[in-house]
């Protein structure tokens, strides 16, 4: 099956390198969505106190790869994961926005939520100082899985940062489960919605 991709209007501008994203007109999950710049600035703007230099960094679906490439120039080993029908666009983008520009080099890993997480995913050989999510919660049927997979990959000394655009009731619903299950600080509300756990 072709995709179709397109270049986003204007590069995004952080912290004065401009980064280029091409999005696919196929799929959602390509697709830059607000949350994922919201969570870029907030990291650029909170270099002191959220410090990514050298630290072990998850995304969950990371769709174009915005804030997987912003943590990786703010100097963070970051493994992007998605569905594999976006990882082709998610590579290409992080590529084309890291190389040369960054100490670690993003990975790129499929990862369909809550499935087969402790054969794919152990947390013996997979631990993350950060996990990074933008605009994960929408209307789709696996908010269950989204929450399970949060709480795999959370363990103890992991932060989480979640930003989202709140659409639907049932966002509402899920960020209640979720502080059900973290300890959470609520860290900018605007028209997003961000959620650190510790």
């Amino acid at each position: 099956q072709k995709q179709h991709f397109v270049l986003t209007k204007d590069p995004a501008v952080i912290f004065g390198q401009d980064i280029i994203i091409y999005e696919s007109i196929d799929t959602y999950g390509a697709v830059m969505w607000p949350a994922a710049l919201a969570l870029c600035f907030f990291l650029d703007n909170n270099r002191e106190t959220m410090n990514l230099q050298g630290k072990t960094v998850l995304e969950l679906g990371a769709g174009t790869g915005l804030v997987a490439i912003v943590a990786s120039l703010l100097g963070a080993s970051v493994t992007a994961t998605d569905l594999p029908v976006v990882l082709s666009n998610l590579r290409a983008n992080l590529m084309r926005n890291t190389r040369r520009r960054c100490r670690h080099m993003p990975q790129v890993a499929p990862l369909s939520w809550s499935f087969d997480l402790d054969c794919t995913y152990p947390t013996s050989i997979y631990r993350y100082d950060y996990v990074l999510a933008s605009d994960v919660v929408y209307h789709h049927d696996f908010l269950d899985e989204l929450l399970a997979t949060m709480k795999h990959f959370c363990k103890p000394g992991t932060i989480l940062i979640w930003a989202n655009k709140v659409r639907l009731e049932s966002d509402l619903t899920f960020i209640e489960k979720f502080k059900k299950a973290f300890h959470t600080s609520l860290l900018c509300l605007s028209k997003l919605y961000f959620l650190k756990i510790k």
